[in-house]
């Protein structure tokens, strides 16, 4: 749970490295919270009946708290994807290549996979190293 919460703990810290265990758990609790709004606000009942007054209120709801929900975590989410990139030694800017459509979330899907630096680089110090010592 730790790995988790660390990107909400560092919010806006732009600076220094994170190693892939922090990015990939933080996405994996997104991706558990998101689903559970989406339940337990109804989304997905909702889209079973859309002429149902009930679930498009419910849907209207349900996108308000989910908005509101990536809204607040735009942040933390932006800040540890820069941080991945500074520790693979590159440019946080490479962020940027989320825009580009449909080829752009690829591409920084496969520059999260890979591993970072081994030792120290322009970033900072190793964060694997920091966490055996530390």
């Amino acid at each position: 749970m730790e790995w988790m919460l660390m990107p909400l703990r560092r919010y806006a810290d732009f600076s220094g490295r994170s190693r892939h265990k922090e990015y990939w758990m933080f996405a994996l609790l997104l991706m558990a919270v998101g689903v559970t709004l989406t339940i337990v606000t109804g989304g997905f009942s909702s889209m079973m009946d859309p002429t149902s007054m009930v679930g498009n209120a419910t849907m209207g709801a349900g996108s308000i708290i989910l908005g509101l929900f990536y809204l607040a975590i735009f942040i933390p989410a932006l800040a540890v994807q820069v941080r991945r990139f500074h520790d693979q030694d590159k440019s946080g800017w490479l962020v940027l290549l989320n825009f580009i459509p449909f080829l752009g979330g690829l591409i920084v899907f496969i520059f999260m996979c890979l591993d970072g630096t081994r030792g120290d680089n322009r970033f900072g110090p190793d964060p694997k190293i920091a966490d055996h010592i530390g």
